[in-house]
């Protein structure tokens, strides 16, 4: 429901629109109440083509600006984008707050102000009341014109905002026009009052968003370090996701940086607006026509109307496209594509040689992984991973061949975009396409690592025994003490994003999405004895589980090696990535723990066995990429570094994940975010499913 975009960009423009046109009323009706200096007619008024003049050079002004902030953006890479998309929007947040103040400030006295500027104008000539319209006029535009691209820029649309923002303005003229024909009364102090609080919900949206722009530019920390993730629960394009977030700009997962400055922002400018204000001192109409200002307006406008409206019109638009035409082509550089629930980058249309970036937003509300593959099948360059309602760059570089991009999604079929020819290029060093491996390539390690897992399931049965006697002998306290080390065991195992199947299910499922939560009889395993240990549950209760776990391991045991636990060897590249990200989603989030505190403890255990993965798979990578598994080995030192940080005594024991300070939170979280993007290199090394 991307229409909710326009809502929030129609009330900035009837809200700025309505701003702009009260001050042309206001400059009309002061030169209606000056009859001509060198006419008799007590019914003759001044010519208003000065004011209008001056209103359309404020309007090439504010399109003119808009034109070369698209065009300008448009040709830089994608970390420039976001850097210069960032820094306007905290520009254009600022300057709209300033501008919120200022009409609460100034809004009692802005009539009798502008009439006095209209007095000093027509002292000097029409040339001068042009240019005090243009001013008047311009500034608003401005204002209007950077804070409607921020906004459209942080709604990833174009078309709805503009759309949106025109139907505001559209009835910020009609109303101006009945004002000014006093056909309608409205009271504008109540008018700004209200929606400048609408306007600064939506600014605290934009805030955010450019802070985000800042941070995937690199000029900001903290990217890494999320405040929630509600992209997998909540479905970004149903109706009610799209209004919220098309009128704040919060979407299902932000930083903390994100969260902290929307928050921060609301309630300081909120308190500020909302707290009574001193009345206003009326300031005489003529204090603005004093002689430096007046020796000013001369100096620039003069006598002569035609040739500062020409100036006022002409020179922002001649200077637009002139910076424009020495811009270098964007169309040779970007591409933005979408993937929805039915098709695959149905945009891309047309393809050339040399370096270029594919810029795919996922509209399909799965996540997704994204190919593109040349016309052997051999993938020329890939997303990993790309989550619903997000974007991200595929940077690739086109020699002469056909292309072709396949988008993949879990339990769907493989979507295609249109196969594109490119000529030339033949002189250009493209990398070289990712080498397609058999599965039988990756049985080897996979073998290894059902040796590994193997060895560390009798050690988990050894440790789940010894837990379970605890239980049956009512010894809970002792139980309390040995469900950690048989904990860190399973973690080490190296089970990841369900990759167990059912098996693993039952020997580490959480309760979510069970119809009774805890409760619920299909609540077994660990988490299942964590959650009785440490919310006063009895052995009586507890001892039954404990046999069920025992029971659930042996069957895992017996088929660790079926394709349905892992035997299938094209799991292996994904647990290099996925046990890590698995403990950032499970462990580092608290959205697995039941009461025992454990996420340091386990993720350090998932760092144990991320490097043993990488040791297996190590022989196929370092022919591609020689460096890749020293540099995500140095990932994981200085994860396992920020981990230490917070150990109490041994390599087991460590502080509570819940008294752990921000800092110490906010060290591990960027050290996994930077390991997990060294990680994500690897699956498609060892991809062996070539996308049909």
């Amino acid at each position: 429901m991307v229409w909710a975009d326009a809502v929030p960009n129609l009330l900035i423009g009837l809200r700025e629109g309505l701003e702009a046109g009260l001050v042309i009323s206001i400059l009309l009706a002061a030169l209606r109440k000056l009859p001509p200096a060198d006419s008799t007619d007590a019914n003759a008024h001044r010519s208003s083509a000065p004011i209008w003049l001056g209103v359309l050079g404020a309007l090439s002004l504010s399109v003119s600006f808009a034109a070369v902030l698209t065009f300008s953006t448009d040709v830089l890479s994608g970390g420039a984008q976001d850097a210069v998309a960032g820094v306007l929007s905290v520009l254009a947040v600022g300057l709209v707050t300033a501008m919120i103040f200022w009409m609460r400030r100034t809004a009692a006295s802005l009539s009798g102000q502008l009439r006095g500027e209209v007095v000093t104008a027509l002292s000097l000539g029409a040339g001068a009341l042009a240019l005090t319209a243009f001013l008047a006029v311009g500034r608003e535009g401005l204002e209007t014109t950077l804070f409607l691209w921020t906004a459209a820029k942080a709604s990833g649309h174009a078309v709805e905002p503009i759309i949106g923002a025109a139907i505001g303005i559209i009835i910020a003229i009609v109303l101006c026009w009945l004002l000014y024909r006093q056909a309608v009364r409205l009271n504008l102090g109540v008018f700004f009052s209200r929606t400048a609080i609408l306007l600064i919900v939506i600014a605290a949206g934009v805030l955010a968003y450019g802070l985000g722009d800042l941070q995937t530019a690199g000029w900001l920390p903290g990217a890494q370090w999320i405040a929630f993730d509600f992209s997998t629960h909540i479905d970004s394009n149903s109706w009610w996701a799209s209004i919220i977030t098309g009128i704040t700009q919060l979407t299902p997962k932000m930083t903390v940086l994100q969260v902290t400055a929307w928050v921060v922002y609301l309630v300081i400018v909120l308190a500020l607006f909302l707290r009574p204000q001193p009345a206003p001192v009326a300031k005489p109409a003529a204090a603005v026509s004093d002689e430096q200002s007046a020796t000013w307006l001369e100096k620039v406008a003069g006598r002569r109307l035609w040739a500062t409206a020409a100036t006022l019109v002409l020179v922002p638009a001649v200077i637009a496209v002139i910076f424009i035409v020495a811009l270098p082509s964007a169309k040779s550089t970007r591409t933005d594509v979408t993937l929805t629930k039915k098709d695959c980058a149905k945009s891309w249309r047309s393809a050339h040689s040399g370096k270029q970036t594919i810029s795919v937003e996922n509209k399909s509300g799965k996540a997704a992984e994204i190919n593109m593959v040349n016309g052997s099948g051999a993938v020329v360059a890939e997303i990993e991973m790309l989550g619903p309602a997000t974007t991200a760059d595929m940077p690739v570089t086109l020699t002469e061949g056909n292309y072709t991009i396949k988008c993949l999604m879990a339990g769907q079929k493989t979507l295609s975009s249109a196969t594109l020819a490119v000529s030339g290029g033949s002189h250009l060093q493209a990398p070289p396409p990712v080498a397609k491996l058999t599965d039988d390539d990756l049985k080897a390690p996979n073998d290894q690592y059902q040796q590994y897992a193997a060895g560390e399931l009798t050690t988990f049965n050894g440790l789940v025994t010894t837990l379970r006697n605890d239980i049956a002998g009512g010894n809970l306290d002792a139980a309390r003490t040995d469900w950690l080390p048989a904990y860190l065991s399973w973690e080490r195992v190296g089970a990841s994003y369900n990759s167990f199947g059912d098996a693993g299910t039952a020997v580490a499922g959480l309760p979510d999405g069970l119809p009774d939560g805890v409760n619920d009889s299909g609540f077994t395993g660990l988490h299942r004895l964590e959650y009785g240990l440490w919310h006063g549950q009895n052995a009586a209760q507890l001892t039954p589980v404990a046999d069920q776990l025992l029971s659930d391991i042996a069957s895992l045991q017996k088929n660790l090696t079926s394709d349905d636990v892992a035997g299938d060897p094209t799991n292996l590249p994904l647990r290099a990535h996925e046990i890590l990200e698995d403990a950032l989603r499970d462990h580092l989030s608290g959205m697995d723990d039941q009461g025992s505190n454990a996420a340091f403890p386990a993720t350090y255990a998932d760092i144990a066995v991320t490097r043993t993965v990488l040791t297996e798979v190590a022989p196929l990578v370092n022919p591609q990429r020689p460096t890749l598994i020293a540099a995500a080995n140095q990932k994981l030192d200085a994860l396992q570094a920020a981990l230490d940080a917070v150990q109490a005594g041994s390599p087991t024991q460590f502080v509570p994940f819940n008294q752990a300070t921000l800092a110490q939170r906010q060290r591990i979280n960027g050290a996994i975010g930077d390991a997990l993007q060294t990680l994500a290199g690897i699956p498609p090394l060892l991809d062996t499913k070539t996308p049909q």
